[in-house]
């Protein structure tokens, strides 16, 4: 029988669209960009089409996308720039739950002195917004707030953070990663100053994104060494993969009201099919205001990591927490700022669906993974 690949919030699998574009680029259109020639104009055309189509995704305007390897790449420019922009040391705001690529860089500004007041989530995960307004009345130098948690998949309230960031003249940066593809991200309704995304969450490659820079924000480039992307990141752009990132991102558009609904409707069956088989299990995040691709589950008395590893054997693939800390015994941070224990925390596995998923796979799904948390609990002794 097929794998089942239940781990798309970690990344996904390319979508034939993507795969034959890029395709048609890495054979056929050799120029390089920043050429002036016929072959490089060839190329320079391809990329400007993908950033027009990445833009309208996130309805920003094209000469607002700069493209990044990554959104990992694009919030350590945000957090490097700002520590640059910043005469001596300043005070950063941010969340508990946030991705490592926002919660290192904000450890090294303080590890250099800078004062970093990371802001707490309820149990579901949800910001607090009387102590956002706290956090914001003392005018830090920046708001970085995650759009969706990529371990839960908890939405924040993006709008309610814009309006409060905006009305204290704080500049807000969001990372989208994760909500790209699988929930309205419109920068026209949420006042972001800078977005960050990765092509690979959304159906497109590994190793291209964006960091999107609203009304002619400023930042200095992290990456020098040349005139590329208006000279806000240098090097030579990755043309299939900047190409690619666009198709995946057209598709995008197009499909996202047919995407959640589908997916929304296979991970409520996995929950309902679970809920059923092992009552005392415990959803980790926000059925109401989450994304509707991801499950985050805790089963007490069965261990994360056992359960992952039997599951993979049967040839499911999930995670027991963010792929950046896969092999990591440590307990999710995450769940640790929602309050849960560490026990809880490492009894819990997330299940995100996506793309070649189907009907099928989940009721397959639903006949293994009861009786390994049953083994699993077992050899525990619970």
């Amino acid at each position: 029988m097929d794998r089942i690949y239940l781990d798309h919030n970690a990344t996904t699998p390319l979508r034939p669209e993507v795969v034959e574009t890029m395709l048609h680029v890495l054979r056929d259109v050799p120029g390089n960009p920043s050429s002036t020639h016929a072959e490089g104009a060839a190329a320079r055309g391809l990329v400007e089409r993908a950033r027009a189509r990445v833009a309208e995704l996130v309805g920003a305007s094209p000469d607002e996308v700069v493209f990044t390897a990554g959104a990992t790449e694009a919030n350590n420019t945000v957090l490097a720039a700002l520590a640059r922009g910043v005469a001596g040391t300043g005070h950063l705001v941010t969340t508990a739950a946030e991705h490592p690529s926002v919660q290192e860089p904000a450890d090294a500004l303080e590890a250099r002195g800078w004062r970093v007041t990371r802001l707490g989530v309820d149990a579901d995960g949800r910001l607090d917004l009387d102590a956002l307004e706290a956090g914001l009345a003392e005018a830090p130098a920046l708001l970085s707030v995650l759009w969706a948690n990529n371990e839960t998949g908890v939405l924040q309230p993006m709008t309610e953070i814009a309006e409060r960031a905006r009305a204290h003249g704080v500049p807000l940066h969001v990372d989208a990663t994760q909500a790209l593809g699988k929930s309205p991200v419109d920068l026209a309704r949420v006042p972001a100053d800078y977005l960050s995304a990765s092509a690979h969450k959304l159906n497109g490659p590994k190793g291209i994104g964006c960091l999107v820079t609203r009304g002619g924000a400023d930042l200095a480039p992290l990456v020098l060494g040349g005139p590329q992307e208006k000279r806000r990141r240098g090097g030579t752009e990755n043309v299939a993969g900047i190409v690619g990132f666009g198709v995946a991102c057209e598709l995008a558009h197009k499909e996202l009201a047919s995407r959640m609904e589908s997916l929304g409707a296979l991970r409520d069956r996995l929950f309902e099919g679970l809920r059923q088989r092992i009552p005392d299990l415990r959803w980790n995040g926000s059925r109401e205001h989450g994304l509707v691709n991801t499950l985050n589950v805790e089963f007490p008395g069965a261990a994360g990591d056992v359960l992952l590893q039997a599951l993979d054997l049967e040839g499911v693939a999930v995670s027991a927490g963010a792929a950046c800390h896969s092999g990591s015994i440590s307990p999710s941070h995450v769940l640790l700022a929602m309050g849960r224990t560490a026990e809880q925390a490492h009894a819990s596995l997330r299940l995100s669906v996506g793309y070649g998923n189907d009907a099928a796979q989940i009721e397959r799904v639903l006949e293994i993974l009861p009786e390994r948390v049953a083994r699993a609990r077992a050899a525990a002794g619970a």
